[in-house]
């Protein structure tokens, strides 16, 4: 059901009924989302696509006869699963992160609010599946259809996005499937955070804060607890050369979030399920991951039509940054060759010469072996640096405007090799 705001067309159609009859409505959404009419449809036309003259021929049961408690149960199907929608970015109507909120200890960690957000999924999970599989066996009997279906419903039929079985269900078992939803958590958590970094959201107000134009009615005193990025530009880099890069930002907004006291161990959660590998510690982990995965999965989260965009100085990853879309303007460049890549040129450069200085005072070849490959990766970096650095003036001499009625595909394509999954991004002439 659409609350308004959809188009429709061949691929997407849409039945439209009558206000007064909101009931008659939901039941049948009842009908047609029953495995009764399943079965029917079947016959009608088995293939992989259902059209609107099947759906026309569908032989509809006596609606009026099937009211209380029909109606209700529909209605909480419904309300189920648009919670489930709300519950991430995707959503017009996302809140917030109900993992922010999912404990009730009056000093949770993150691990005991991501325990019990699981647990209210599965509550969820269960609900749900009890209330198809009654929908299922009043039209199962309404059809007359008793010997030949059962109302179960599998798991994997239960299509909540916070239902592992469903998300993943024939690829992994059980175990690998809450595994691999723990993982998913983890990292639309770090997303959220991004999302809070970029003045989109807010931890002192729900929904959607800013998503204007032009970083144009901007207001900073909307994010007190968390504060906002200044400019709408985070540093994404390998090694941690600001202090307002996005790794550290992540800290803080851990430490916002579940406090001070537990951060280590909230550190450590985050970094087991993004991946941590031997040796590494909780910041290299998340720094990591930022640095190398966050942005092909908010690509992937918003079907190649990124808010966040990672201006890239290329594979050698001197300098990389996420700028929000809505605040970026005339004048963003510029700012960010000022503030962060001609002050980096400068901070490889010591570093190089530092490195440099240890190589030929160490007293061992294997010391003086990993100094140089670190000097060597260094200069690789500084020299792709200066040449971004060239480039990146020009296009901030140019003072580039976005009109985001042109949409992402449009306006992603202004800045060159600026900008990182250029092609992946654009597509091609045909690509929509």
């Amino acid at each position: 059901m659409s609350e308004g705001g959809c188009l429709y067309d061949g691929r997407g159609p849409g039945a439209f009924l009558r206000k007064d009859r909101l009931d008659e409505t939901y039941r049948l959404l009842g009908v047609l989302n029953s495995n009764a009419v399943y079965e029917v449809l079947q016959v009608i036309n088995p293939t992989l696509s259902v059209n609107i003259g099947d759906i026309e021929n569908v032989p509809i049961c006596n609606l009026n006869a099937h009211e209380e408690p029909a109606t209700d149960r529909i209605k909480a199907c419904v309300s189920c699963a648009k919670d489930d929608w709300d519950a991430y970015e995707r959503s017009w109507d996302f809140q917030s992160l109900p993992i922010l909120t999912a404990s009730a200890e009056p000093t949770p960690t993150l691990e005991s609010s991501y325990t019990a957000w699981i647990t209210q999924n599965r509550d969820t999970i269960a609900e749900m599946k009890r209330l198809e599989e009654e929908n299922n066996r009043l039209f199962i009997d309404a059809y007359g259809l008793a010997d030949e279906l059962t109302p179960d419903v599998p798991l994997s039929q239960i299509t909540l996005t916070v239902n592992p079985a469903y998300r993943y269900g024939g690829k992994l078992t059980e175990e690998e499937q809450w595994i691999r939803f723990r993982q998913d958590t983890m990292e639309e958590l770090v997303s959220y955070a991004i999302g809070c970094m970029m003045g989109r959201y807010s931890l002192d107000e729900p929904g959607l804060i800013y998503a204007h134009a032009g970083n144009v009615g901007f207001d900073a005193t909307r994010y007190k607890i968390f504060p906002a990025d200044a400019d709408g530009i985070v540093p994404v880099t390998d090694e941690l050369w600001f202090e307002d890069d996005a790794a550290n930002r992540v800290s803080e907004f851990l430490r916002a979030t579940w406090g001070a006291e537990k951060l280590d161990q909230n550190m450590a959660f985050l970094a087991d399920n993004l991946g941590a590998k031997a040796s590494e510690a909780p910041g290299e982990v998340i720094r990591r991951y930022l640095a190398g995965k966050f942005f092909k999965d908010h690509c992937s989260t918003y079907k190649k039509r990124p808010i966040y965009w990672l201006f890239s100085s290329g594979k050698q990853g001197g300098f990389q940054a996420l700028v929000y879309l809505h605040r970026y303007h005339e004048g963003t460049l510029a700012r960010m060759r000022a503030e962060y890549v001609v002050p980096l040129t400068g901070k490889m450069q010591s570093r190089i010469e530092m490195l440099e200085k240890d190589r030929d005072a160490a007293r061992s070849t294997a010391a003086r072996n990993k100094i140089a490959k670190q000097i060597e990766s260094l200069k690789k970096k500084h020299v792709e640096l200066l040449a971004y650095d060239e480039k990146l003036r020009h296009y901030a001499d140019m003072r580039i405007t976005l009109d985001l009625d042109d949409g992402v595909k449009v306006n992603y394509g202004k800045f060159g090799d600026l900008l990182a999954e250029v092609k992946a991004v654009t597509g091609g002439a045909n690509d929509e």
